[in-house]
């Protein structure tokens, strides 16, 4: 089968297009035709060779989530799984490829009426913005700020937002991604130096870019905010320490849930997307052997919403 193999860290260009033996569907595990895969930007800093669980062992095929139909159940599994559409995780290798094998237990059947790209899109950041939504307890009134809120996770930690009855400022880099920023109440751009006077004092801030704008953001909450930092596009988490929040009564949400949790906001994401009241923006899609562009799109900042490989 095709797949996408990485044997050294580096640039994009390590993502090189190659072959795999077919997967097989063991005791407990299903095989998946892969007809879409994720890409997330922590993929490209695993990529390059970032430290700690960012650094994996080489060779390896990446990639964390795909969607597809079961095409084979292994022993013990129910059989009528085969021919189903489905997303899941492969367990943080493998996915950049035509097809993987995956426990069976892992596996969520997509809803009628919701597209398979569009549940690929959901499946990390779905359950992302669904567990950072309830773990910062957003409630009617509140003001929110959430940066990259061109991105995938962003732009659906808008749409949430609102559903919760918050006020939603969207930030976004630059004028072309500000453009796409869609459903918050104003839009702002933080790579313009009086971008928080724009912006004001915020009860939530959902920080996916780190570093400077992050810690930026930390400033402008009011006391009893909640701050959540789920991204570092910048490179570096925010600058901000427990003790400068109990400084200024802030919280600091540093998880949202263990492995049920995630699957909870997993189907969750996908029960409202299918009843048409979560919306993810899928921006870009490549092919499969072109995996190596979509990375560098998506370091380029040039992408918006999220970004698919299609095998």
């Amino acid at each position: 089968m095709r797949v996408v193999w990485m044997r050294e860290f580096g640039g994009p260009e390590v993502l090189v297009p190659g072959e795999a033996p077919d997967p097989v569907a063991g005791d407990g595990r299903v095989v998946v035709e892969v007809a879409f895969a994720n890409t997330t930007f922590v993929e490209t800093q695993m990529r390059a060779g970032g430290p700690g669980p960012f650094r994996p062992r080489l060779p390896i095929v990446p990639g964390n989530g795909v969607g597809g139909v079961i095409s084979a159940v292994g022993a013990g599994v129910d059989p009528d799984l085969a021919g189903q559409r489905v997303v899941t995780s492969t367990g943080g290798s493998g996915g950049y490829a035509q097809r993987v094998a995956v426990d069976a237990a892992s596996v969520f059947p997509v809803p009628e009426g919701l597209a398979l790209d569009a549940a690929v899109a959901l499946l990390a950041d779905g359950r992302t913005a669904t567990g950072l939504i309830h773990a910062t307890g957003v409630r009617p009134g509140d003001r929110v700020l959430v940066e990259a809120a061109a991105g995938g996770v962003g732009g659906l930690l808008v749409q949430l937002a609102k559903a919760a009855g918050a006020s939603v400022v969207g930030a976004a880099g630059g004028p072309a991604k500000v453009a796409r920023v869609l459903g918050a109440d104003a839009v702002v751009d933080y790579s313009r130096p009086d971008w928080t006077s724009a912006v004001g004092e915020v009860d939530v801030v959902f920080d996916g870019v780190g570093g400077a704008i992050g810690t930026a953001a930390f400033g402008l909450l009011r006391p009893g905010g909640r701050m959540a930092s789920y991204g570092l596009a910048g490179g570096s988490w925010a600058e901000v320490s427990e003790e400068d929040a109990a400084a200024r009564d802030v919280s600091l949400v540093r998880g949202i849930g263990g492995p049920e949790d995630m699957r909870t906001f997993t189907k969750s994401a996908l029960t409202e997307a299918a009843e048409g009241r979560l919306v993810p923006l899928i921006g870009q899609r490549f092919p499969l052997a072109q995996a190596a562009d979509a990375h560098a799109a998506m370091e380029s900042r040039t992408t918006v919403g999220k970004t698919l490989l299609v095998p």
